[in-house]
């Protein structure tokens, strides 16, 4: 957590087929500050701002995770920025 607020970074496997779909589903969402398409073992990489767990809960499970296109995500939570805009 971050000021109160919690910040991830969220790695997501997409269906290649869907993936223009995908990235304009994640865009539009407000608690999704950042979205980048990446090589390598993911396919999509973003970073979100939620007020608490709870509401980090909602975003993954009701928001991101009902994308039609989307595999599986990892997540991992910021501990600390120690270098970058959010710091």
């Amino acid at each position: 957590m971050v000021g109160g607020k919690v910040l991830s970074f969220i790695e997501i496997f997409v269906d290649p087929a869907l993936m223009d779909d995908v990235i304009k589903e994640l865009t539009s969402i407000s608690e999704i500050t950042e979205v980048y398409e990446v090589t390598g073992e993911f396919d999509i990489i973003i970073m979100t701002e939620s007020k608490d767990m709870e509401d980090f809960r909602d975003l993954l499970k009701n928001k991101v995770m009902k994308i039609k296109g989307i595999k599986t995500t990892v997540t991992s939570l910021v501990l600390k920025p120690d270098k970058g805009p959010k710091k």
